[in-house]
């Protein structure tokens, strides 16, 4: 053997050596980062402006994790797209365990169908953490309104087409389909009045520039109890608990409707096992909770929870029957 030839081998022989050490550093750095896991502050991205159910939620168990943990936890609203905007800041986000996102059956399940360029795919651009709460959809009338049940609103409705006028925090929601496949199955027309957040629409409906308001029981519960607003129906197949009184769509003319919005926290996709793991521990504790099962309870909610699987085969399992009902509706946004 050459000089020259020894030389490149322990050349290539070092190399190796130094790839190796290289790879297990890494390894060993990645390890220790995971097992010391939350090292800085964790930012949980909202979809939605303040103030409304998914903001609340959120709050709720950001709180609690940081209680029971010491963790800090800053919730960011991000809304805008009817959710899409925070949605994708979370896929686009390093996968490190430090940007999470509370998603929900809008952003995850019906929008790949509604909208033509979805800058994500919610199945393979993020990591299921945990589920949190689902609730039925409500819709509720001002307390100076004329329509004080739903048969008043049906009746109403088919008098004069496309007069009564509806809100909702965005196209494409679930409050939005809601609608639709009411319309659809009381044979009514409504006029459709989309908001970017559920604010303005409350100002607007107390104020009576529109007659209806379609949206989550956590984000209205507040104002019916203080009668702010009179509830009309709820879209579960059972009466709420919190709202007893209020009958359900399909004891209102459309047996077996249903129609409900649940709620979920996620990763970036390829955010390690390990911290999914973690993170989904300290969401369970939470939510196991008396005070905040007490908290989402009152507030209209189910608790879910569950393991990061259950909330990966749940977002499988709806994202295509969502995608029908996108369909059926013949909704579609750019």
């Amino acid at each position: 053997m050459t000089i020259t030839t020894r030389a490149i081998s322990i050349s290539a022989r070092l190399g190796s050596l130094v790839l190796g050490t290289a790879v297990l550093a890494a390894a060993s750095t990645g390890a220790y980062a995971q097992s010391n896991y939350p090292a800085k502050p964790i930012r949980l991205l909202v979809p939605f402006p303040p103030g409304g159910g998914t903001d609340m939620i959120a709050r709720a168990v950001a709180q609690k994790i940081t209680e029971k943990n010491g963790w800090s936890i800053v919730v960011d609203n991000r809304p805008g797209a009817g959710g899409n905007l925070g949605v994708d800041a979370a896929a686009k986000a390093a996968p490190d365990g430090y940007t999470l996102v509370m998603g929900q059956t809008s952003n995850l399940a019906i929008n790949p169908a509604l909208y033509k360029k979805l800058p994500y795919d919610p199945l393979k651009n993020l990591t299921p953490v945990a589920l949190v709460s689902s609730s039925p959809i409500l819709m509720v009338s001002g307390a100076g309104t004329s329509l004080h049940t739903i048969a008043e609103v049906l009746k109403a409705a088919k008098a004069k087409p496309d007069t009564v006028t509806v809100g909702y925090s965005g196209n494409g929601t679930v409050a939005h389909l809601a609608v639709t496949q009411v319309e659809q199955a009381v044979g009514i027309k409504l006029r459709h009045v989309p908001y970017k957040g559920i604010a303005q629409a409350i100002t607007d409906l107390s104020g009576g520039q529109i007659d209806l308001f379609v949206g989550s029981i956590p984000s209205l519960i507040g104002q019916v109890r203080n009668d702010k607003l009179q509830p009309l129906v709820v879209t579960s197949k059972q009466r709420s608990g919190e709202l007893p009184s209020t009958p359900t769509m399909a004891e209102s003319g459309s047996a077996g409707f249903e129609a409900i919005t649940w709620f979920g926290i996620l990763a970036p996709a390829g955010t390690p096992d390990a911290v999914v793991q973690k993170l989904n521990q300290a969401i369970n504790a939470a939510l196991a909770e008396p005070d905040v099962k007490e908290k989402l309870r009152s507030e209209g909610g189910d608790i879910l929870g569950g393991s990061s699987e259950d909330f990966g085969k749940l977002m499988r399992a709806e994202v295509p029957r969502w995608a029908k009902i996108v369909k059926d509706s013949g909704a579609s946004l750019n």
